[in-house]
């Protein structure tokens, strides 16, 4: 095992007991490793994660290469407390392209329908209570679906 697998080793175990999730990192980062160790690059450089984030082939507007630019420059960000030699690569080199989706506005029919949707297409009668019940909150309120879940009597004046 290399220095620079142990020292992602140590890195996932911190950012872990630190509380984040590291949905990318966790499988993004062993292959950023192996790509140092199979170019014999000891130390992380701008060159080497640039190359590595740009290195497979995708479609325009992807942000597979920002996340993975991201996820090098964190642990880039960690080594170069533990390796003074450590390069930590600038925000934004490779942004992060996100695009945007117009919302789409429910009409009042389109309201009525899917609660008249859910009324009868649930058989069981206070789960589709539940659903019409929440569809119609929303609709009105304006809420988010995590807000409207998450309601409780003390939140009603």
């Amino acid at each position: 095992m290399s220095a620079l697998s142990e020292h992602l080793q140590e890195y996932l175990r911190l950012r872990r007991g630190l509380g984040y999730e590291l949905a990318d990192a966790a499988w993004l980062l062993p292959r950023f490793v192996a790509y140092l160790d199979a170019n014999e690059v000891e130390f992380v450089t701008v060159e080497a994660a640039v190359d590595w984030s740009l290195e497979p082939p995708a479609r325009n507007g992807t942000t597979v290469w920002g996340r993975r630019f991201m996820v090098a420059r964190g642990f880039a960000r960690y080594l170069s407390g533990i390796d003074p030699r450590t390069e930590v690569p600038p925000a934004g080199l490779i942004p992060i392209r996100r695009r945007w989706r117009p919302p789409f506005i429910y009409s009042d029919a389109d309201v009525v329908a899917l609660m008249d949707q859910a009324r009868r297409s649930i058989p069981q009668p206070l789960r589709a209570a539940t659903y019409e019940t929440l569809i119609g909150l929303l609709a009105s309120t304006g809420l988010r679906v995590g807000e409207a879940i998450r309601l409780d009597r003390h939140d009603i004046d």
